[in-house]
C-alpha cells in the first residue's frame, strides 16, 4: 500500500469515527434534554416556594432554578417600570417589567404581563399600578442579556427587546437587584392590565433526528470506503488490464 493510500485510509477512518461520535453525542444530548424537560415540568407544577433570599442569589442557575414556582411580597416601584417589546399569541405588545422592593430586602424585577401597544403609557392603566404591599407569585426566569433576535437593546433610547436584568437595573438606577426576574402568574391585575400568566415553556428536542443524520452519514461514508477498498483489492478489470490495440 502506498503512503498516499495509507494517508487516505487514515483520513477516511477518522471521518467515519467523527460522524459516529457526533451521533453518540446527540443521543447523550437527547437524554440531557429529556431530563431538563422533566425537571422544568415538575417545577412549574409544584406549589410555589418562597423566593430565595438575597444571600442565595449568586447561586441561582439556569439548570437548577429556571421556571421554579416562587412567591414573594413587596412594593412595586412603579415610577421605574420598563416596557419590553413582546410578541404573544394575542399579537404584538409590551411586557411590563416593574421593580419590586422585597419586604425581606433587595429588589427583583417582575414581568407583570403584557399590555397592547395602545396601553404602553402607564397613564392609560393607572389602576394596574398598585402602591400598597402586594404578593407576587410566578416563575423564576433567568436574565436575557443583549436583546432579541437581530435587535439589540438600546438603553439610551429606552428601547428594549429582551428582559436584560443587569441593563434594566443600570438604566433605572437600581441597586441590590436579583440577577433573575419573575414572570407573574395569571392572577388578574386591577383594571385588567397588565395580563400575566403568558410564559411560553418550549424546548426544541431534535437530537434524535440529528443523531440519525450523523449515523447515516457515517455509515454511508463507511460503505463507500469499503466498496472502494474491495475494488482496489480486486485489481483492474479486464478492459483496464488488456486494452485493445489501435
Amino acid at each position: 500500500m502506498s503512503s498516499a493510500s495509507l494517508a487516505i485510509g487514515i483520513i477516511w477512518l477518522a471521518c467515519v469515527a467523527a460522524l459516529l461520535a457526533l451521533g453518540v453525542w446527540q443521543l447523550e444530548r437527547r437524554v440531557w434534554k429529556l431530563g431538563l424537560i422533566d425537571r422544568v415540568e415538575r417545577r412549574v407544577q409544584a406549589d410555589a416556594v418562597p423566593l430565595p433570599g438575597s444571600g442565595a442569589w449568586p447561586m441561582v442557575s439556569r439548570d437548577d432554578d429556571e421556571y421554579r414556582h416562587v412567591t414573594t411580597r413587596g412594593r412595586f416601584l412603579n415610577d421605574r417600570e420598563t416596557v419590553v417589546q413582546a410578541l404573544t399569541v394575542d399579537g404584538p405588545g409590551y411586557w411590563v417589567v416593574t421593580p419590586l422592593q422585597i419586604a425581606a430586602g433587595g429588589i427583583v424585577l417582575v414581568n407583570r404581563g403584557v399590555v397592547p401597544s395602545d396601553r404602553r403609557d402607564p397613564a392609560t392603566r393607572r389602576d394596574g399600578s398598585p402602591s400598597a404591599t402586594v404578593d407576587v407569585t410566578g416563575l423564576l426566569r433567568i436574565s436575557e442579556p443583549g436583546g432579541g433576535f437581530l435587535r439589540s437593546n438600546d438603553p439610551a433610547a429606552d428601547r428594549w427587546y429582551s428582559r436584560d436584568v443587569a441593563a434594566i437595573a443600570a438604566a433605572r438606577g437600581l441597586s441590590q437587584v436579583a440577577p433573575f426576574f419573575i414572570d407573574a402568574d395569571a392572577a388578574p391585575n386591577p383594571g385588567g392590565w397588565p395580563r400575566g400568566g403568558l410564559t411560553v415553556i418550549s424546548f426544541a428536542n431534535n437530537h434524535l433526528v440529528y443523531a440519525l443524520t450523523w449515523f447515516t452519514l457515517g455509515l454511508m461514508l463507511a460503505g463507500a470506503g469499503l466498496h472502494r477498498l474491495r475494488q482496489a483489492r480486486r485489481g483492474p478489470g479486464p478492459a483496464e488490464a488488456s486494452p485493445h490495440p489501435h
